[in-house]
């Protein structure tokens, strides 16, 4: 692509960033951090890398590789990670503080992430003067990657991850992606590598296994003692967790919910919705299933048999895995790419999933093929392999063994990107 059409479409894109920021000044969550956003407060401390975390998931990604990245200089290796999120943000505050506490030769500073405006993207990237850049997942911003082609900073996506619906929205406008791509691409799944490779030419793209298996390395159940929900669910119960379930799936998950309190009428059923702001919604199906159920949040003591909880509180769900005999993982019984199935395993529970879980093909298809989680083809499905769990529930410590021994096969990937770092760094 010439230089003159490169200038165009970032002058375009650059237009519409102007148009979108006052608008975007709106938005209460982007409100958070809005200084360093739009750099009206100074600027971070110069980097010789700089790593891209989208929000929380990837910020999690980003301190496996910190941890990894053992490099040998002369000085300390200083870090710049940025998110868009203040989850994100958060995460990369206590890493920053493990990393920096831990005396290791690494420096880092934990940043949102500027708006994408070339202008503001440029003073950043001039200003910061990393060496390297590493991109996580699917980050990819056409102001921030032209910055960096400017400044010669050498950058590389990993753990990398892309559906057929955002390849095809950036094959609107492919001259452009694959001027200013990554270096390097190394891709999850060989499915991920050749969308990769159709935006930016297959000799950039290599596969790699997915950091999140490093990330579930030490994961395994909680001791009930320890379990801050032992006093709701009483010991011995048949504690099913639906977990992460969507509205688009309200219809099925109530109807299964309700067979399985027919069938064993002493079960308690715990519904954790996605999506805090449709606990209502979720009310309304269990009232239409005519389920018993109560707020998570008005609970004062132990759970009465044959009845649901719904989950208006966050961060219970992994808890909730370690005290159930059976979960269903959500997101899966409608179109919506499934819901992360592995956290009930390393509770030593084994999960249902439905059909659409595409979203975590890369824990591969072995996972279902040897009978470590299971895959209803719909609710009916699902219903039956939940029941057949409860009345042939496997050791809590059976199911993790097998968990951890197949994710252990899978490990690697934070390793694999800490030394490609440390070779762009050290190709100076």
């Amino acid at each position: 692509m010439s230089q003159f059409a490169i200038k165009s479409a970032l002058a375009v894109y650059s237009v519409a960033w102007k148009a979108a920021l006052p608008l975007l000044k709106l938005n209460h969550r982007l409100k958070e951090g809005w200084e360093q956003r739009t750099l009206a407060d100074g600027m971070p401390a110069q980097a010789h890398l700089w790593i891209q975390a989208a929000s929380g998931g990837e910020a999690y990604l980003a301190w496996e590789v910190l941890k990894n990245l053992k490099l040998q200089f002369d000085q300390t290796l200083r870090v710049l990670v940025t998110t868009n999120t203040r989850q994100g943000y958060d995460t990369l505050c206590r890493a920053a503080k493990e990393i920096n506490e831990s005396r290791q030769g690494i420096a880092v500073q934990p940043w949102y992430f500027p708006f994408d405006s070339p202008a503001i993207m440029q003073r950043m990237v001039a200003y910061v003067r990393p060496t390297a850049a590493l991109i996580l997942e699917t980050e990819i911003w056409p102001g921030f990657l032209n910055a960096c082609k400017k400044q010669g900073v050498r950058v590389l996506l990993a753990n990398g991850r892309m559906t057929t619906k955002s390849l095809g929205g950036y094959l609107s406008w492919p001259e452009l992606f694959r001027t200013l791509g990554p270096e390097k691409v190394m891709a999850v799944s060989k499915t991920d590598g050749r969308r990769f490779g159709t935006l930016f030419g297959r000799d950039r793209v290599w596969v790699m296994p997915n950091i999140k298996f490093d990330r579930m390395a030490g994961a395994g159940p909680m001791a009930r003692k320890d379990n801050p929900l032992k006093d709701l669910i009483p010991t011995r119960s048949d504690f099913v967790v639906f977990g992460s379930v969507r509205k688009q799936e309200t219809t099925p998950v109530k109807k299964i919910a309700r067979a399985l309190v027919r069938y064993r009428t002493k079960a308690i059923i715990g519904v954790f919705p996605r999506h805090m702001h449709h606990v209502p919604i979720w009310g309304k199906a269990l009232d239409s299933a005519g389920l018993t159920w109560t707020l998570r949040s008005e609970m004062t003591g132990p759970a009465k048999p044959g009845t649901a909880i719904l989950w208006d509180t966050f961060g219970e769900l992994v808890p909730a895995y370690g005290l159930a005999k059976a979960a269903f993982v959500g997101g899966s019984l409608a179109p919506l790419g499934g819901q992360n199935f592995l956290e009930p395993l390393t509770c030593g529970v084994t999960p249902v999933t439905g059909p659409h879980w595409t979203n975590f093909a890369w824990v591969g298809r072995d996972i279902i093929d040897e009978g470590i989680a299971h895959e209803g083809e719909d609710a009916e499905h699902v219903l039956n392999l939940l029941i057949d769990i409860l009345d042939n529930t496997k050791p809590r410590k059976e199911v993790v063994k097998e968990a951890k021994a197949y994710i252990r096969d899978r490990q690697g990937g934070a390793k694999a990107v800490s030394k490609q770092v440390a070779e762009f760094l050290n190709k100076v």
